[in-house]
């Protein structure tokens, strides 16, 4: 399921679109990150089914090694490990996941030439070989192997990720989500594959992203006015872009989300600004945030709610 962070980004992404629009359509824009949210989800079953398809893969060699003209000794008795693993094997009878494959009509039927590199390929890695030699198979080694497939195999595989990013051109920032989930579901496994959600709480996290994706824009000239007079002698021009969409959202979120506290929020933009803006934006966002915190405290403009949120908000 999708965290805090990576919903701001994604309305964060959306947004920073939408301004750069001169007359854009608020509510075209919001489906839009409503629906790349979702896609997101078609990430996560891509992958599940690739999972599969190498499953099927597997079963399809040992059957082709077998019936050699002279086969060996260990084409005829092949090592099943892989094919026997008892996450895959549940993975692979998931009626849950054969339902979510058929809503959203995911194949790798067009691509199975790859699914049957990346099964040869991983064939020949040491993760591969070791798992296949321990002499004391366990359900908990089984899933503990997926996940290091998924996590140090698949992850950053140069053609997987070249696949996904011609499918859907945001999918390029959206693996590391999609691969989380993956990694989730395995380490869930107890007996039974169950796919975990795109949300944690479906209503209280959509409403979370439509209220910070609306508050932002209807706030827009506010929040110029704030952050300019805190930025005396800098003129919004000059100030990074991303820098001004990120503390924007943060004052969103200050004022119009009265279930997060204020510290969670500051510390959420400023760890995004570390990875989509500039080295110093961090510093700077912070310094001026801190200034409009303490300006919105004393006119009273920031009220949270909840057990744990009125204390040091």
């Amino acid at each position: 399921m999708l965290n805090r962070r990576y919903l701001r980004i994604k309305t964060m992404q959306t947004l920073y679109s939408y301004f750069q629009q001169e007359t854009a359509d608020i509510g075209f824009y919001e489906k839009e990150l409503f629906k790349s949210l979702d896609k997101i989800y078609d990430l996560y079953v891509y992958v599940l089914v690739l999972f599969t398809d190498m499953h099927h893969t597997a079963l399809l060699v040992t059957e082709e090694n077998k019936n050699k003209r002279l086969p060996s000794k260990e084409d005829l008795e092949p090592n099943l490990r892989f094919i026997e693993n008892v996450v895959l094997v549940s993975l692979t009878n998931s009626e849950e996941l054969k339902k979510e494959v058929a809503n959203r009509k995911i194949s790798w039927q067009s691509d199975f030439d790859l699914v049957r590199k990346l099964y040869a390929e991983l064939r020949v890695t040491d993760l591969y070989k070791e798992y296949m030699a321990s002499p004391t198979p366990s359900a908990k080694e089984d899933k503990q192997f997926l996940i290091s497939v998924a996590t140090e195999f698949l992850y950053e595989h140069e053609l997987l990720n070249h696949l996904f990013e011609e499918k859907n051109i945001h999918w390029a920032d959206d693996t590391f989500g999609a691969f989380s989930m993956v990694s989730r579901t395995f380490e869930n496994f107890t007996g039974t594959i169950k796919l975990v959600p795109l949300y944690k709480d479906k209503e209280d996290d959509q409403n979370f992203v439509s209220t910070l994706f609306r508050k932002t824009i209807a706030g827009d000239k506010e929040y110029d006015t704030l952050i300019d007079d805190k930025t005396k002698n800098w003129e919004l021009e000059r100030i990074a872009s991303m820098d001004v969409l990120l503390m924007k959202m943060a004052l969103a979120e200050f004022m119009h989300v009265n279930n997060v506290p204020v510290k969670v929020s500051l510390n959420e933009y400023i760890d995004i600004s570390k990875e989509y803006s500039t080295p110093n934006s961090k510093t700077f966002i912070n310094g001026v945030l801190d200034k409009i915190i303490a300006d919105l405290k004393r006119d009273n403009k920031i009220q949270k709610t909840g057990r744990g949120l009125m204390e040091g908000n």
